[in-house]
């Protein structure tokens, strides 16, 4: 596959979530690119903004199994993962699957479950695979987990911890749309009617090829140097408890790629490294201070100002 051809898959998906979503390009590209990478993402946006109709248009568009789970206090991880349940006709027992075994997966509100339930969640994230009474099951490919929280809420929710935060590939927020795109989303048909007429856009075929292909985009010595000079400086830096893990290093290196290949390159450039910077590791760094995403996503974004940027060279 040409990487012009790449691109023009990925605009296809954008163009096509565009339908559902007005004005929010960017995030699309950024969630094709972790599902490309086979990272998860965490959409965290005050409530109304779009995030679960964004999700919803999402798995509709790229055409794989989708299951949502609406997070509550009294879920249980067995509501997610499944049981074994004794069948009468067979006198044995048989394991029941849960909505995870599927292949995209809309955790909504993942904030309002107990720690308990989180954790059954964020292990078959990491592991591609859910234990059940001591067998193993694997996860379906491709396996994406779209997760949402409302961070204005406290009252019976169970804030994600750090390292947990961790296993989030991407951690994404939508804003307002602008005047003129709110005007034209309140005055159009129903954004349900327009979900529902949506229909895939790539087939499992180019999914798997797209998978394949991005992981062969070039990455420069200089361009990598640039990377671990961002992470290194995450790590140094007074105002951080704790700076971007390995993990998250591995994140940003694989993001830059998708990112290159999404603008129909076949190498990266410090430009694709700038724009999946802040989403990829702004929850990894825990700060001294309370503050939003926002914010940290605003200081790490100065940081990274302060960083030489490598010359662009012939690749």
């Amino acid at each position: 596959m040409e990487y012009s051809q790449f691109r023009e898959k990925g605009e296809r998906v954008v163009e096509n979530c565009s339908k559902v979503i007005v004005g929010k390009e960017e995030a699309i590209r950024l969630i094709f690119a972790g599902f490309l990478c086979s990272g998860h993402v965490l959409l965290e946006d005050v409530p109304g903004t779009g995030k679960t109709m964004l999700l919803r248009a999402f798995a509709k568009t790229v055409g794989s199994g989708f299951k949502r789970i609406q997070f509550t206090p009294d879920l249980l991880p067995s509501d997610l993962t499944g049981i074994n349940y004794y069948n009468q006709k067979t006198g044995d027992f048989e394991f029941r699957k849960g909505p995870l075994f599927t292949n995209i997966v809309l955790a909504d509100e993942i904030n309002r479950a107990t720690p308990r339930t989180q954790s059954s969640l964020l292990e078959a994230m990491e592991e591609k695979q859910i234990t059940v009474d001591g067998t193993t099951y694997p996860m379906g490919e491709p396996f994406f987990v779209m997760a949402t929280q409302n961070p204005v809420e406290s009252y019976g929710t169970f804030p994600l911890p750090e390292a947990q935060l961790d296993r989030f590939f991407m951690k994404i927020s939508l804003g307002y749309m602008t005047r003129e795109q709110e005007m034209a989303v309140i005055s159009r048909p129903s954004t349900a009617d327009i979900l529902n007429s949506l229909t895939p856009v790539l087939t499992e075929n180019e999914i798997r090829e797209m998978k394949e292909q991005y992981q062969k985009v070039r990455v420069q010595e200089d361009v990598l140097g640039y990377m671990m000079d961002i992470v290194e400086k995450t790590r140094t830096e007074s105002r951080f408890v704790t700076g971007v893990s390995t993990r998250g290093a591995i994140a940003l290196y694989k993001a830059s790629q998708a990112m290159a290949a999404l603008a129909g390159r076949g190498y990266v450039i410090p430009e694709d490294v700038l724009s999946v910077a802040p989403y990829v590791l702004s929850h990894r760094i825990i700060s001294k201070g309370a503050e939003s995403f926002e914010d940290a996503k605003n200081y790490l974004n100065r940081l990274i100002a302060e960083i030489p940027v490598p010359l662009e060279n012939e690749r």
